[in-house]
């Protein structure tokens, strides 16, 4: 076994808990009834996984990034801001609640939506960077 590594449970942790915190705040400024279509969720895990997305593609080809960024962004930040668990459980909220066209729409729709996030983000990163790159190659 790998010998513990303080310093990136510690970054992991502390990108984690403001990670959780934004998400926090998502929920309080977009709160849904029980049982109904939980736009909040689905505004952090779509938002977090287009900036996995993003984030994914800059620290594997445009930086050298430090080595505690990824643990700190990727684990921590975008990990405690999005969320399966509350996904699956406002799912169940619906599917419980009678509303089985929302429960639905909602699970099917979040992991449509969260995929075509990372797509996205990754091609979206790829697009500047090329572009960043093209302009460096030709002088501007």
């Amino acid at each position: 076994m790998a010998a513990l590594r303080w310093d990136v449970l510690a970054v992991i942790a502390a990108g984690g808990a403001l990670g959780s915190l934004a998400r926090h705040g998502v929920a309080e400024a977009l709160p849904h009834p029980r049982g109904g279509f939980a736009v909040s969720t689905l505004l952090a895990n779509v938002s977090g996984c287009l900036l996995i997305g993003v984030l994914m593609v800059a620290i594997t080809q445009a930086a050298q990034p430090h080595r505690l960024l990824r643990p700190f962004l990727g684990i921590g930040v975008l990990g405690g801001f999005t969320t399966f668990s509350t996904y699956v459980l406002d799912g169940v909220e619906s599917a419980l609640a009678g509303r089985f066209g929302v429960a639905l729409l909602y699970t099917a729709g979040s992991v449509l939506a969260s995929l075509a996030a990372v797509i996205l983000g990754m091609l979206g990163a790829r697009a500047l960077l090329r572009r960043n790159v093209g302009r460096r190659a030709g002088g501007a």
